[in-house]
């Protein structure tokens, strides 16, 4: 397969340096900035190139241009033909992210959205434990993801950039949608956006979940928890690593509402798992040209994409007007 990496920054360099291990052709790598776009061909291959319209004849095309510019550099690419992976969030607007799907499905081509931390081995292995009963009845979802600022950005807030990957991974390791929302958001280093959120989530399954993002931390934490019944799980998506700390009082043998009644919670033991680690880059990679070659079973689907996007937006919409809003 040849591929194009349309887009020279951080992600794109990523996903070139990932491609030149992978049984695929790195044909072109394009960026507004020529010597960017080289800079990165000299290191993984392809053609450089600042211009769309220099594509040559290509099958699959990454892109992580600035969000600003997913829809109409998507759109060009499926109208040729060419499969395409779209980093998140998948556009600026829903009604964009549901032209894109029609026109995926007239074209009969792959349409996928990078949300990685869905193919991050910790988060899968969560995944695997909730489904199986592990934690009981879930109570809450809590997901920490600071940093700071990234001088790149400049044409989304904190809320579309980073909070798409947590509302993401609760959706998925839940497997329930957002029902309501409500956020307070800060400005202080971006020019137009909010670069800090903390958000109130209510699921439809009754699981409440706490977001906390920001780019005006000076050290990265990316964290995800889970509580329920017999304990709480913790991710940490940096180090791949899935923890277990055990609510001792309640067991598959003695429900929670029998105990908590007379004892409530208290600490047990804590379990931290051996899990393979992989790239989740790679693995998303795999995944997506799988789907290009006909298994869309791994893929991550374009509602999911659309989903955390709406959610995201109205994060940021509900910090600015101070309302809860339904979803």
């Amino acid at each position: 397969m040849k591929v194009a990496v349309l887009g020279a920054g951080v992600m794109g360099k990523n996903h070139a340096r990932v491609l030149q291990s992978m049984d695929v052709e790195l044909a072109y790598v394009l960026d507004a900035e020529l010597q960017v776009a080289a800079h990165v061909a000299r290191l993984h291959g392809g053609q450089p190139i600042t211009s769309i319209d220099a594509l040559g004849p290509i099958d699959a095309a990454i892109v992580a241009v600035p969000t600003q510019d997913h829809a109409s550099v998507a759109t060009t690419l499926l109208e040729r033909g060419v499969h395409v992976l779209v980093e998140k969030p998948i556009a600026e607007t829903r009604e964009q992210a549901l032209a894109l799907e029609k026109l995926a499905e007239a074209k009969d081509r792959v349409l996928m959205v990078g949300h990685v931390e869905r193919f991050n081995p910790a988060v899968l292995a969560l995944k695997a434990k909730l489904a199986e009963g592990a934690l009981g009845k879930v109570f809450q979802v809590r997901a920490r993801r600071v940093g700071p600022f990234p001088r790149r950005i400049r044409d989304v807030g904190v809320a579309l950039d980073l909070a798409t990957h947590d509302i993401d991974v609760m959706r998925y390791v839940l497997g329930a949608d957002v029902a309501r929302v409500f956020a307070e958001t800060k400005r202080e280093i971006h020019t137009s956006r909010e670069d800090l959120v903390a958000g109130l989530l209510r699921f439809t399954d009754d699981t409440v979940g706490l977001l906390e993002v920001s780019w005006l931390t000076p050290t990265k934490a990316r964290e995800l928890e889970v509580t329920g019944e017999r304990g709480m799980f913790r991710v940490d998506y940096l180090t791949q690593d899935l923890y277990f700390f055990e609510n001792t009082e309640s067991t598959p043998e003695h429900s929670f509402a029998a105990v908590s009644a007379l004892r409530g919670v208290s600490e047990g033991a804590m379990t931290r798992y051996s899990i393979p680690k992989v790239e989740p880059l790679r693995a998303e990679l795999d995944a997506f040209f799988a789907a290009c070659r006909g298994d869309r079973t791994r893929m991550v689907p374009l509602r999911d994409g659309l989903a955390a996007l709406e959610v995201a937006s109205a994060l940021a919409r509900s910090g600015q007007t101070k309302e809860i809003i339904y979803l």
